[in-house]
């Protein structure tokens, strides 16, 4: 595989579209009170809840080990449910070049479907692609759209 990559993972939520798109573009601060076991501390350091350009720190578990990185919004369309996240600062950029995540939501029927886009630009061949990133975001989909769904 070479060093740049997609990765991208469906998600049937049951909740609300618009609940779900505030909780990841306006309020990601209030994920540790959701999901404690995953993410411990979303901050906002520049600009804004809810605005591209705003720079977000995220502190998280993955694969047993706490991590942290900074991330610029990129972009915001509340129609679609779409928040794109680009990682500039911390553990990320020591392995990837590039690390973008996006999430957005369609409407299926009656159904949504969480979309998760993760492109990557590896620093190396030896870096792994970011699959435990991927199962991340979709294990986050699912406890958050039980949370909503119980609510």
């Amino acid at each position: 595989m070479g060093l740049k990559g997609k990765l991208i993972s469906e998600t049937e939520i049951k909740g609300c579209k618009d609940l779900f798109h505030e909780m990841f573009c306006e309020k990601p601060h209030h994920l540790p009170n959701v999901v404690p076991q995953t993410i411990q501390a979303v901050d906002l350091h520049e600009g804004d809840w809810g605005t591209v350009g705003s720079v977000v720190n995220w502190n998280y578990t993955i694969e047993g080990d706490e991590k942290v990185v900074k991330v610029i919004i990129d972009e915001i369309n509340k129609e679609k449910g779409l928040v794109t996240f680009k990682a500039f600062e911390g553990h990320l950029i020591e392995e990837y070049k590039a690390f973008k995540a996006t999430i957005h939501i369609e409407n299926e029927g009656d159904n949504n479907l969480a979309i998760w886009t993760i492109e990557y630009e590896k620093q190396n061949e030896d870096i792994p692609e970011p699959f435990s990133y991927l199962q991340l975001a979709t294990n986050l989909t699912k406890d958050v759209d039980t949370h909503h769904v119980n609510q």
